[in-house]
């Protein structure tokens, strides 16, 4: 039984939601969001407590599963129409950069050439120095985006050197020891 998917979704002012069939929509003030829910789970919009509801036919294994992960999915959409995403990253090197250069993401993390990493739709990025930061109202998206630049150049725990997000802690190894 999940007791993540008893607990119903409230929906604030100023977001529209549709159920139709197994699709939902979600519209705000940043944008839309569309999921198509798996048929072993009902959603119902409760118009008298503005609220979505999430039921699962079969309340076994896998079907309890896609119940708790389909109210996960509304409520994430839900939050992000409303307030949206970030992910911070920084780039951490000697001489290692990151730009912006129209719609694309420019890295210069210590290989013979830059790489270049296109920014998809509805993601805004901006670069500080050393911070890139991604933020938009879809978290997949924004989680997604900020996962491929980060597979770019992991951190290594030796010097420490790579993109890692900023709440990440990397723990650092001591090397080789030389002499006596």
């Amino acid at each position: 039984m999940s007791r993540i998917g008893k607990k119903p979704v409230t929906i604030p002012a100023g977001v529209k939601i549709n159920v139709a069939g197994q699709k939902v929509t979600v519209e705000g003030p940043k944008g839309k969001l569309e999921l198509n829910v798996h048929p072993s789970v009902k959603v119902t919009w409760a118009e008298s407590e503005k609220s979505v509801v999430v039921e699962s036919n079969d309340k076994t294994g896998e079907s309890s599963a896609h119940w708790g992960t389909t109210r996960a999915h509304i409520r994430n959409m839900v939050e992000g129409v409303t307030k949206g995403y970030e992910k911070t990253l920084e780039v951490v090197g000697v001489g290692w950069t990151a730009a912006l250069a129209g719609k694309a993401l420019k890295l210069t993390v210590g290989f013979a050439n830059t790489l270049t990493v296109p920014i998809p739709t509805g993601l805004t990025v901006t670069v500080d120095k050393q911070l890139v930061k991604v933020a938009g109202f879809d978290k997949q998206a924004v989680g997604q985006f900020a996962a491929s630049v980060r597979s770019l150049r992991k951190p290594e725990p030796y010097n420490g050197k790579g993109i890692k997000y900023t709440t990440e802690t990397i723990r650092r190894k001591q090397g080789k020891q030389f002499g006596s």
